[in-house]
């Protein structure tokens, strides 16, 4: 964090490079009364540099996120968003807000944002409100905040993923911000697997997420769920090893809870997927796809 009134030249140099003359944000919008009384942070290059700045208001809505073009990839935003977060519960907020440029709504819910309400468009840009319950589970009520969740989930698993469901959810386990996030936790060394209750449903569809599973086998294994014991289950989830998981009570349904920090709901995901994995048999009709 920096001290508002020594910073501000760094912080508008920062801000005018890719607001104003990037983006072509007037420069009134650009500044505004709100800024003395933000908490605000700056990144830095090696030699010291300002090279990223963001702004967390009194009221809890993260602002102002901006990356000079060659620090873009590297780390920068995430660094400086994580440092607002850690703040916001220093603060004693119970959720964070923000409005992202559409472009940047998967950079948000890779760390636990949901979008709410219709897209707007601000300053000429397309935007999208965007809302992080910091220390208790959220709501998840539609397919785009399902989306959200589970590219969270699989954002921050570092090596196993585990998908209960009961046809590969089409609207959801096929949507491309959700297959390109599997696909990186994959790529990353990660194991995803999938527990399926119907198998032949997903097949007849030919679910992206099968074409994924094939060119990916070693990442990717898939069971089927026979016993009755199992097939009665009635609910859906997604659960990462460390701590995020988006749990549906029907699984037919999106509406449910999701959080990036509940190792304890994670736990008890696994003893659920762990006792039917090891009751389920091998996805043998996947297999013959090349799986």
């Amino acid at each position: 964090m920096v001290d508002f009134a020594s910073a501000l030249p760094d912080l508008r140099a920062v801000r005018e490079v890719v607001f104003v003359q990037e983006q072509r944000v007037p420069v009134e919008i650009e500044r505004d009364a709100l800024d003395p009384a933000c908490v605000h942070v700056l990144a830095r290059d090696g030699e010291g540099r300002a090279v990223g700045t963001g702004r967390l208001a009194p009221g809890g809505k993260v602002g102002r996120m901006a990356v000079l073009a060659g620090w873009r990839g590297r780390g920068v935003g995430r660094s400086m968003l994580l440092r607002l977060l850690d703040e916001a519960r220093a603060r004693g907020l119970a959720e964070v807000v923000l409005s992202a440029q559409v472009d940047a709504e998967r950079f948000y819910a890779a760390e636990g944002f949901l979008p709410y309400g219709e897209r707007f468009e601000e300053a000429g840009i397309q935007h999208q409100a965007m809302r992080r319950v910091l220390g208790s589970p959220a709501a998840v009520e539609n397919a785009a905040q399902a989306a959200a969740a589970v590219v969270g989930i699989a954002t921050h698993a570092r090596r196993l993923l585990t998908i209960y469901t009961r046809e590969m959810d089409a609207g959801l386990l096929d949507h491309p911000a959700v297959l390109a996030a599997l696909r990186g936790f994959a790529t990353r060394g990660g194991e995803v697997r999938v527990l399926l209750q119907d198998v032949e449903t997903p097949q007849r569809a030919h679910a992206p997420l099968i074409s994924l599973m094939q060119r990916l086998p070693s990442s990717f294994s898939a069971r089927v769920i026979e016993e009755p014991v199992d097939r009665t289950y009635p609910s859906a989830f997604v659960a990462g090893d460390t701590g995020g998981w988006y749990f549906r009570p029907l699984g037919h349904r999106v509406d449910g809870e999701t959080q990036l920090d509940g190792a304890a709901r994670v736990r008890q995901l696994k003893t659920v997927f762990d006792a039917a994995w090891e009751r389920a048999r091998p996805a043998t009709e996947l297999r013959a796809l090349g799986i």
